[in-house]
C-alpha cells in the first residue's frame, strides 16, 4: 500500500512498503501568467497529458544514463499510470537545483544582459540555486554551500562533473533529432549505503529549454519528437 508523503507542484511522492518511493507525475507545469517557464517557482498552467509525456521522456533519458553508467535513483516506470519507482534519496539542505546552460536565455540573460547577447553560446555553464520559492531560488556559490553545511567542496566538484556529463548526454540525444538544448535543470541527492551522489527527480521537457530551427519546443511537442 503506497502512502502519500509529499504533494509537489508537478509530482506527488508516495512511500512504498519495500522502502522505495513512487513518483506520480501531474499535468501541471511551472510558469507565470499562463506561460511555461522551467525556472518558475509556481504552477503556471495545466497541460493535459504533460504528466505522461514527461514520464515517457524521463524514462527514456534515465535508461540511456543507466546504460552509460551514470548513477541515478531510477528503478522503473509505468507510463500508463504516470508513475516512476525510485530509490530513497536525501536532498542537500532543503534541496538544490543545478542548471547547465549552453545558451544565454532566461534568468541568466536577465542577470547578465549587460555582458551577453540573447542566445549567445555558453560553455556548459553550471550554476546552483537553492530550492526556496519565497526567495526566488537564489543562486549560491561553492564557498557558501560549504560554509552553510549544505555541500562540501569535494561534493560540489562531483555535482558539477555529473551535471556536465549528464547534460552532455541529453544534449547529444536531442541532437539526433536535430534539436538543440539551450539549458537544463537537474536535481541530485544522496543514496545509501555510501551516500553516493545520484541524479534524482525527472528529465522532461518541463526541466529544459530546447529549440528546433531556432524555435522553442513546448514540453508535449518535445516528448513526441524525441520518443515518437
Amino acid at each position: 500500500m503506497a502512502k502519500l508523503v509529499y504533494k509537489g507542484k508537478t509530482k506527488d511522492v508516495y512511500a512504498l512498503e519495500d522502502g522505495n518511493y513512487l513518483l506520480e507525475f501531474k499535468d501541471d507545469v511551472t510558469g507565470e501568467d499562463g506561460v511555461f517557464d522551467p525556472g518558475a517557482n509556481s504552477v503556471g498552467l495545466t497541460i493535459e497529458g504533460v504528466g505522461k509525456a514527461g514520464l515517457k521522456l524521463t524514462k527514456q533519458f534515465f535508461e540511456v544514463l543507466r546504460d552509460k553508467g551514470i548513477p541515478t535513483h531510477y528503478i522503473d516506470a509505468d507510463i500508463q499510470n504516470a508513475t516512476m519507482k525510485v530509490k530513497p534519496a536525501t536532498v542537500f539542505g532543503q534541496g538544490l537545483e543545478v542548471i547547465c546552460r549552453y545558451r544565454a536565455v532566461g534568468s541568466f540573460l536577465r542577470r547578465y544582459g549587460d555582458y551577453v547577447k540573447e542566445g549567445e553560446p555558453l560553455d556548459a555553464f553550471v550554476e546552483v540555486t537553492l530550492k526556496d520559492d519565497q526567495r526566488n531560488d537564489p543562486v549560491i556559490s561553492s564557498d557558501a554551500l560549504e560554509m552553510l553545511g549544505i555541500l562540501s567542496k569535494d561534493e560540489y566538484k562531483r555535482l558539477k562533473e555529473l551535471t556536465i556529463a549528464i547534460s552532455g548526454i541529453i544534449k547529444s540525444e536531442l541532437e539526433k533529432k536535430s534539436i538543440e538544448l539551450y539549458d537544463i535543470k537537474l536535481e541530485f541527492g544522496r543514496v545509501q549505503p555510501d551516500n553516493q551522489i545520484v541524479l534524482i527527480d525527472e528529465i522532461s521537457g518541463g526541466n529544459m529549454r530546447a529549440y528546433k530551427d531556432g524555435k522553442y519546443i513546448e514540453p508535449l511537442t518535445l516528448e513526441k519528437l524525441v520518443t515518437g
